[in-house]
This record gives C-alpha cells, structure tokens and sequence, in this order.
C-alpha cells in the first residue's frame, strides 16, 4: 500500500461479514453525551423535568435539552423546583430573573392502549410569550424519537434553521478481533447493530434517502464494495473488480456512487451507477487518486490525490477539464467533507506527526483547525451545515466526538467497550 492507502485516517478500518437485520444494541454499547466548551453565543433555555416522565421509560426533558446543549447554540438553565407542564400559567418575571430567555415545559401520561402521550410547549421569556407546542402518540419504543422530534422543533422556533436532533449516524466499532456496523441516533443513543464480523470495512456512505449504506468488505480476502439495505439487513454486491474496490460515495440524486478502483494499474476515481454496470473512469494520470465526494449539486467531486508530491484535495468537474487543488496551507490533507451549502469543506491535516480536523472557506481557501487533538479522522457534515461528527482518539480509546463550526462546543459520543471509527452522518428523512 502506499502512504495514502496505509494510514488510517484515509481508509480506517470497518466491519465486514455476517449480515443480520438491524436489532437492538446490547446496553452496554449504549452512548452518553459530555459537551464541553463555550460558544460566543448561546441562548440561554429552561427545561423542566416533564411532568409524569419518571413513569415512562426515557427521560424525554433531559434527551431535548442535551440534543440543543450539544448544537453550541443553547445554554442551560437551572429549572429550579416549581412544577410545571405545557398547560401551566408561568411566571415570566420569576424566569426572567432566573436569566431564562426560553423555557420548554410537558407532559408524559400513559394511554390506555399502553402507549405514551407527549406534550410539550415552548414559551419566549423576555416576551411573555407563547411560540406554540404540540403533542405525539407513540410506544415506548418511540420515546427517544420523540423527544428528538421536540428539540428538533424547539431548535428550528429559536434558530430559523432545521434542527438535526431525529437524523441518523453509522459508525463502526472494534472490540478485540470483531467488527460491528451500527446505526444509531444523532446523539449516539438507540444504537442498533447492522453487521457483525471478524473482518474489516472501510468506507462508509449513507444514500441521500437514508434507506442504504455502502460500505467496503474485505471478506473475500480483498476490499469489495457492497451496498446494504438498512431496514431489511439485505445487500447487494456492487464492486468487485480486479484489485482494489473502495471509498464509496453517493451522489446528491442517489443515482451513481462515486468509487477508488485499482483495475487499471493504480488507484484512481470512477463513477458507477448505484444499480451496479460498467464503471466510468474519471481521474487520469498515474498519481494515486481516492476518497472522492461529491459537491452538493452533483457536478463536481473532490478527492485526495498525491499527484504534487503528497497528499492534497482537488476538484473535478464531472463534465471534465483539468482538476484543481483546493488545499495549499499544509503538506498534508486527506479525508473531504464538503457542507450541505457548498461553501466549506472539513478535512483532515497531519501536522507535528498528528493529524486535526480543519474547516477550510472554498470561497477564500483559508483554513482553520477545529481540535487540538492529534488522532482525529473521518469528519461528517449534519444535514444542516452546523455540526461536524469526527472520530478521535480519547483515554486510549477511539471516540465519536461531534463540534460546532468554530470549534468552541464539542461533543463526546462516549462508548462503553471498543473503538469507534467512522462516523457518517446520514440525511433527513422525507
């Protein structure tokens, strides 16, 4: 392998053989949420314990307000003891001067077909205002979804921006000589395992519907890619040329994956349709050529090419022409992530022997580092261009970790037994 192929933070190791359906993750592969940091910036909100939460199964107030605490945009509030629900008169002038400038309150009561009723409303303090609630019906299971849903819409009331909070990730986790493919909640939480396997897969992509994932198995004793149906745990076979087959990735429509091939000698990109056929070669040259995404408009990719000496990102327009370089800061960028808008793109840059995630402007190519950590690796936009989820190395283990634009808020996807690697944020569901 070559330098660009060897380190891990091009092509970390995933999860390979042994497709099961999605079932539930034992508890111990279960997540908790450490934010650390201060943003410039943050809304200070009130969130009460719901009434009647302590008879349901999730504690739906402590699940809304960790999701706005980890978007960097909201600061908590002691709620103080005074019970409170969504039909209650409040006292503005009291949550005023408890320095509240929004408050969330609710409810959880059991229905009488076993499942769960929950209301929530949300009120603008300094105003004495009300901005609206609503409530939703759901099993137990549902309960976490739901209180997504509810931060999901407290966020987008205060911000003006879609929230994240019900989207979706998949990562992978080593534990000893086994792999496994999760999916799980934004947060972490509600993981569920899709594979399970002694052999590793690299390269993680979610489609733009959220309904699949493609991936890259060595069980074959050689990299192939497969795409898997994330409901029904059935996949296909899509790549298994000769030599290498790898660093899958949709396009925007979801109708042609971009991929690494070596068939022709060396390792360049190609483009395939997501039904499978003949690959379209689109890197020429004899430089080593990988890890391309696509612009959020489908026209163009970016990928990792040593072609100037050592590892740099370039573009590429799918109509073709020559591709330019977009990194020049450092000697050493790999791993693309372009946002949801277009205008910035996440990667990695080993610098001091470690490698940090940076946000690059594409509009003016400057360039800043996010972390101040040296294993970090694979970044991952949220659907709404606010968050970046990265894996990281922390107290000797891999980490998910997600962080806010400017660095300043970041999150601990904690796991409680193996490493945690490749993180891919999926899309919204229509």
């Amino acid at each position: 392998m070559t330098h660009l192929d060897s380190t891990r933070r091009a092509l970390s190791l995933w999860m390979g053989a042994g497709i099961v359906g999605v079932v539930p993750a034992r508890v111990a592969a279960q997540f908790r949420v450490e934010v650390t940091g201060v943003g410039l910036t943050q809304l200070p909100i009130a969130l009460p314990k719901f009434r009647g939460e302590d008879a349901a199964t999730q504690a739906i107030s402590a699940i809304v307000n960790a999701d706005l605490e980890r978007s960097g945009r909201f600061r908590s509030v002691p709620p103080g003891a005074e019970a409170i629900d969504e039909s209650s008169r409040l006292d503005f002038a009291a949550w005023r001067k408890a320095q509240a400038d929004a408050l969330v309150a609710g409810s959880v009561s059991r229905l009488v077909d076993g499942r769960f009723d929950v209301r929530y409303r949300l009120w603008d303090v300094v105003r004495g205002a009300e901005l609206g609630g609503q409530s939703f019906a759901g099993a137990a299971s549902d309960l976490r979804y739901i209180a997504h849903k509810i931060a999901d819409a407290v966020y987008e009331r205060l911000t003006g921006e879609r929230g994240v909070f019900a989207t979706r990730i998949a990562y992978v986790t080593k534990n000893g000589s086994r792999f496994a493919l999760w999916v799980a909640d934004a947060d972490g939480e509600n993981a569920q395992a899709a594979l399970n396997s002694v052999e590793p897969i690299i390269s993680p992509s979610w489609s733009p519907n959220g309904a699949q994932l493609a991936y890259v198995s060595f069980e074959s004793r050689k990299p192939v890619v497969y795409v898997h149906d994330v409901a029904s745990g059935k996949r296909r076979l899509l790549a298994s040329f000769r030599g290498s087959n790898s660093a899958p990735r949709f396009s925007p429509d979801g109708r042609r994956i971009a991929l690494t091939l070596s068939r022709d000698g060396g390792s360049q990109v190609f483009l395939m349709d997501a039904n499978g056929g003949e690959p379209k070669r689109i890197t020429q040259g004899g430089s080593i050529d990988t890890e391309a995404v696509f612009a959020p408009d489908g026209s163009s990719i970016y990928f990792v090419s040593d072609r100037g000496g050592s590892p740099q990102i370039y573009r590429q327009a799918l109509s073709g022409g020559e591709a330019q370089r977009v990194t020049f800061n450092t000697p050493y960028n790999i791993s693309p992530a372009i946002s949801p808008d277009g205008k910035q793109m996440a990667h990695i840059v080993r610098a001091n022997g470690g490698f940090r995630l940076h946000l690059t402007d594409l509009s003016t190519g400057q360039s800043m580092a996010l972390t101040d950590s040296s294993a970090d690796e694979r970044p991952s936009f949220a659907p709404n261009g606010r968050l970046i989820a990265y894996a990281s190395r922390q107290d000797g283990k891999d980490a998910l970790m997600t962080t806010t634009l400017d660095g300043k808020v970041k999150a601990r996807l904690a796991g409680a037994q193996g490493d945690l690697r490749e993180p891919d944020w999926g899309p919204y569901i229509k």
